[in-house]
């Protein structure tokens, strides 16, 4: 009995002596590890930590889905009859007109936000650059703004505004308002665009409103017995006025919506362009040699 328990002690005792010699050398190998990570990054002078992927908000995938959700709703209209009703109630055909500049203008919001995302990615792949060759280096091996970029070198609204930036214009401001242009520029038009909708609604009403009156004015006398024909006569110009108004807001706000979206997108690419441009210059300044030198 003894001399089991003792064997079992023996035992117990080799076993810790060789777990401990094992995790012994585990920590020297991780200490030998981290030196030479250590010694790596200490030989290269622009060393960064490693930095995560930043995500890209997928603008393009949010108008597709809304786009979607409005070939939906624009199918389950049509089956319900209700774009028979709309096109068969307007004989000016203003109803069409606004329908088609909703359809183009939804359309150029789907190619904005294409173009759009695809500056931010642009933006995200010369970000890389600069940070590897330094901001005075990558503007000396790019060519001028509005020409070819080199070979593997992106191009893109916020290459041209860095670039801007390393070139140290006479008008400081020149840059920001190029880059706010590009960036903000097309929206303007497809914001009038939408107040267009609008007013085509309100011109339908005023248009219906001015039918009613007439149909109202040539009235010789009231009799009783034509009087379903008489509402009925009256009231297309009122259904006129009525639905281009609807259709004239429900426009408005669906590609509202749309513009608001890409105005904030391009107000984020904004900021992220010029934050990105002030560090740049702040560390191109530091390594600056300095004038006497």
């Amino acid at each position: 009995m003894k001399a089991g328990l003792q064997d079992l002690l023996v035992s117990g005792r080799r076993l810790g002596d060789v777990a401990l010699t094992q995790a012994m050398a585990g920590a020297s190998r991780a200490v030998v590890h981290l030196a030479n990570v250590r010694r790596v990054a200490a030989a290269v002078p622009n060393a960064e930590p490693v930095r995560r992927r930043v995500p890209i908000e997928p603008l393009l995938l949010e108008w597709l889905t809304l786009g979607g959700l409005m070939v939906f709703a624009g199918w389950l209209l049509g089956v319900r009859g209700v774009w028979r009703l709309l096109f068969s109630s307007d004989p000016t055909g203003l109803t069409i007109v606004i329908l088609v500049v909703f359809v183009v203008a939804t359309l150029w919001s789907g190619s904005r936000s294409h173009e759009l995302q695809r500056q931010r990615q642009l933006m995200h792949a010369t970000l890389a650059e600069l940070r590897h060759h330094g901001l005075q280096a990558w503007a000396a091996r790019r060519p001028a703004p509005g020409t070819e970029a080199a070979e593997g070198m992106p191009a893109g609204w916020a290459a041209d505004y860095w670039h801007a930036l390393a070139c140290a214009p006479r008008d400081a401001d020149a840059p920001l308002d190029l880059l706010s242009e590009a960036t903000h520029g097309p929206h303007h038009t497809a914001w009038w665009v939408n107040g267009i909708q609008l007013k085509l609604g309100l011109l339908g009403k005023v248009i219906g409103f001015s039918m009613l009156a007439m149909q109202i004015g040539q009235l010789q006398s009231f009799d009783a017995a034509q009087s379903q024909d008489l509402l009925r006569s009256l009231t297309s110009g009122l259904g006129v006025a009525l639905l281009t108004t609807m259709v004239g807001l429900v426009g408005n706000i669906v590609l509202g919506l749309q513009l608001t979206r890409l105005d904030r997108y391009a107000d984020t690419l904004l900021a992220d362009c010029q934050r990105h441009g002030i560090a740049l210059s702040a560390d191109a300044a530091r390594q600056a040699p300095p004038d006497g030198a």
